[in-house]
């Protein structure tokens, strides 16, 4: 019976044929006895299911199925007209009547400057060239004239990419990114792009293509204080926005992807390069839409772009300050240059204003009222910062003469090498790591090594050149100690220092100290590491050697206090500056020791009329493209950088363009950074270093002999003296660093060496081993920016 009530179960199929059949010759299924056989029909299946497994019982019949699907397709399609019908376009936000940003002092009250007034024109689309129109869909959404506002593929691809760890990727159409600059904002939520989803939908509907294309583009933003196609028109080429042409159209639509990383006149090569790709990405996609010809596409040659003119509103140091807050801000993922570009926002940043006018004045005083007046003295620059040790705040900067002349900012550049100041990262990893010399003797202050120029290192690792670096005017000091070589900075000898710590501990103790780990040149792959090819910004050297001054404590140095803007409701919060211990205290505090010998009785001579406790190095590199003071006091650490620079990227010798042989860490620099201390400090106590240097100060228990005279196996040039008050001791980098004569130094304790075995061999006979090309030190210069 069984069988017959539930055809279901019926294991013939021909037997549920003819049941059907037999239905059909019923009628149907019409009538009571029909309906009794579908009761019975149901309840059999009803009790085959209760049959089955639990795990088959979980899996939903194709009945439940359809019936669940149809009901959240309904469901689904009801919500979205319901959306659709009630969402309405919101009137402007402030991107479209942005205010300006309120930058100031780190007392929350003193005003440094104001950025964010729109600098916008806005045109109609039959005055925007149609050259200009064709570069925007080309480059933004080459079916804007077909979709319906909306692309929901480009959004489902840019969350996959997103997700798959690409960035954050972008998947919106012209209306869409019109939408979200005119009527929304530029926050990366779920919320504001569904917003953006469905007003993109209904302004679609409701404004004409020819309209969304004029609002996108008289909305955007294309670098140089630029707000719109006929502003960016102006400011790049000089003409109207009806007069672009097709190469000059799609370089403007190629700087709606990047604007300040692509702007050619101030980008880096690797911006340039970007800029000229994206370039052939907007020819390519108008060619492809039938907008250029194959041979218009052909001729297209990249267009001359004007130089920057002057910011107003941002002269003197006010731009420098304000443009290392915002590269703060955007760095640290605090806010997007986008969010910025909408102004109204108050920021608070950590510049004390008596600090800053200290340290310009001491700039203008120290090398610009002191240079000979020569034609090419206004090439010689200067980059300084100056940061508080105890709570990384960046007090005081120096980026250029003048933000509205000279608007790239000298203190965040990265390609002015920073010569032997990077020997206090090869003392740090000999130190942190315990490190013996080729002889077996531990490393410490009094430790002995072979000082003559042009000695090779030793014990270098298979895969690295081998390289024996010259000292300065090739003065060879015999044994001497390592804080004698420190103080007259002799290349031979951290040379070997480096190599006998490990250059990649070298490199993980300037990472520690806090260089950036992709800082320019700083790789382990090459000797030449030791003696300061890296190029850190300014900035990041006051931090790394804040680092020793802290006691061994790192903290990162950051620019701004505090950010809100009343107009959106937003307080984005900023980051934790915490300190963690990158050296141990015995180690950083013998650091110190034996940079307050610099200073004492060394190359940073003219530190000491500073008349506090200070410790300090000097840097000067290969051709003299660059001279560096780096020096602190428990107060503040502080960095001075000179270079010369001959138009926007020819670097030249530093003593040519003062008309001097030689400028080295030890005069302009050392003077600066003295004049400005002393300014600096003038209001705070003398405040002694606090040293805990363990027993690497202990002096040795042998009778210590006399210093050994240097001898010279050339005859030296004379360092010129750069102007009265401006003699000091010539400084070394990676060309060399030591005295002609240098006096034995007089610490306390005293750190003559002692009579034992020298820790390095002395330079083998024959022929001796060639350094790598390049001047003396030998390296290749890092890649030059404007």
């Amino acid at each position: 019976m069984d069988r017959m009530d539930d055809p279901d179960s019926l294991a013939n199929p021909m037997d549920r044929t003819t049941l059907e059949a037999e239905d059909r010759a019923e009628g149907g299924g019409m009538g009571a006895s029909g309906r009794d056989r579908r009761r019975a029909k149901k309840a059999a299946r009803k009790a085959q299911r209760r049959a089955m497994p639990w795990y088959r019982r979980a899996i939903p019949t194709w009945r439940m199925s359809t019936v669940g699907l149809l009901c959240l397709v309904g469901l689904g399609v009801a919500a979205f007209v319901g959306i659709y019908l009630r969402v309405e376009p919101p009137n402007a936000n402030a991107a479209a009547v942005a205010q300006a940003n309120v930058y100031y002092y780190a007392d929350g009250k003193t005003e440094i400057g104001q950025t964010g007034d729109m600098n916008r024109i806005i045109v109609p689309l039959d005055q925007i060239s149609p050259e200009m129109q064709h570069a925007a869909v080309s480059a933004e959404d080459r079916t804007f004239y077909t979709n319906q506002g909306v692309s929901p593929t480009g959004m489902l691809r840019a969350a996959w990419d997103t997700l798959n760890g690409r960035g954050v990727q972008g998947g919106s159409t012209i209306t869409q990114q019109y939408v979200k600059n005119y009527y929304l904002n530029q926050q990366q939520t779920v919320s504001r792009k569904l917003k953006e989803f469905f007003i993109s939908l209904k302004v679609d509907q409701t404004v004409s293509k020819g309209d969304i294309l004029a609002g996108y583009l008289n909305t955007s933003y294309f670098g140089r204080n630029a707000y719109g196609v006929q502003a960016a028109a102006q400011a790049y080429y000089g003409i109207n926005a009806s007069q672009l042409n097709a190469e000059q159209s799609a370089y403007l639509a190629a700087l709606l992807q990047a604007p300040s990383a692509y702007d050619v006149a101030t980008a880096t090569p690797a911006g340039k390069l970007a800029a000229t790709d994206r370039w052939n990405y907007v020819l390519d996609g108008m060619a492809k839409l039938g907008y250029l010809t194959p041979q218009q596409r052909a001729q297209a040659a990249f267009p001359k772009v004007k130089p920057v003119a002057p910011v107003k509103g941002l002269s003197g140091q006010a731009g420098y300050l304000i443009d290392t807050a915002d590269n703060y801000l955007v760095s640290n993922n605090v806010v997007t240059r986008d969010q910025l570009a909408q102004g109204g926002w108050k920021i608070v940043t950590t510049f004390d204003k008596n600090d800053q006018k200290s340290l310009v004045g001491s700039v203008q005083t120290e090398l610009s009222n002191s240079l000979p007046n020569t034609s090419k003295a206004k090439d010689v620059r200067a980059a300084a910062a100056s940061v508080d040790p105890g709570t990384g705040k960046i007090v005081a900067l120096y980026g250029g003469p003048d933000y509205a002349s000279q608007p790239y900012n000298d203190a965040l550049r990265t390609d002015i090498q920073v010569g032997s100041t990077f020997k206090a990262f090869d003392l740090a990893a000999a130190l942190q790591n315990q490190a013996v010399t080729q002889s077996g003797q531990p490393i410490t202050p009094y430790t002995l090594y072979d000082g003559t120029s042009g000695r090779p290192v030793q014990g270098l690792p298979s895969n690295v050149a081998a390289w024996a670096p010259p000292n300065e005017d090739n003065v060879n000091y015999g044994e001497i100690s390592v804080q004698n070589a420190m103080d007259n900075s002799v290349n031979s000898v951290f040379a070997q220092v480096a190599a006998d710590a490990g250059l990649n501990n070298v490199r993980q103790a300037a990472i520690a100290a806090g260089l950036p780990p992709d800082t320019p040149s700083m790789s382990a792959s090459s000797a030449t590491l030791a003696l300061g090819v890296a190029s850190p910004n300014a900035i990041q050297m006051a931090g790394a050697y804040a680092t020793f001054a802290a006691h061994g404590m790192q903290i990162t140095p950051w620019a701004v206090q505090s950010i809100s803007n009343a107009n959106l409701n937003e307080n984005p919060g900023l980051p934790s500056h915490t300190a963690k211990q990158a050296f141990s205290r015995n180690v950083a505090d013998t650091v110190t020791q034996v940079l307050q010998g610099v200073i004492q009785n060394g190359t940073g001579a003219k530190a000491q009329a500073l008349g506090r406790d200070a410790a300090g190095k000097t840097g000067t590199t290969d051709s003299n493209l660059s001279a560096w003071f780096v020096g602190y006091t428990p107060q503040l650490s502080t960095s001075v950088g000179l270079f010369a620079q001959e138009g926007a990227s020819k670097r030249i010798s530093l003593g040519s363009a003062a008309g001097l042989s030689r400028v080295n860490g030890g005069s302009f620099p050392t003077a600066i950074w003295t004049d400005y201390m002393t300014a600096a400090l003038a209001n705070q106590p003398d405040q002694p270093f606090d040293l805990q240097t363990g027993t690497w100060l202990t002096p040795p228990t042998q009778q210590p002999t006399a210093t050994p005279t240097p001898t010279t196996t050339a005859t030296p040039t004379p360092t010129a003296t750069p102007s009265p008050g401006n003699t000091g001791t010539p400084n070394g980098g990676t060309t060399g660093g030591g005295t002609t004569q240098p006096s034995t130094p007089s610490n306390s304790p005293p750190f003559t060496p002692p009579t034992s075995i020298p820790s390095t061999a002395s330079t083998p006979s024959g022929p001796p081993i060639p350094t790598p090309s390049g001047s003396q030190g030998g390296r290749a210069q890092a890649p030059l920016v404007p």
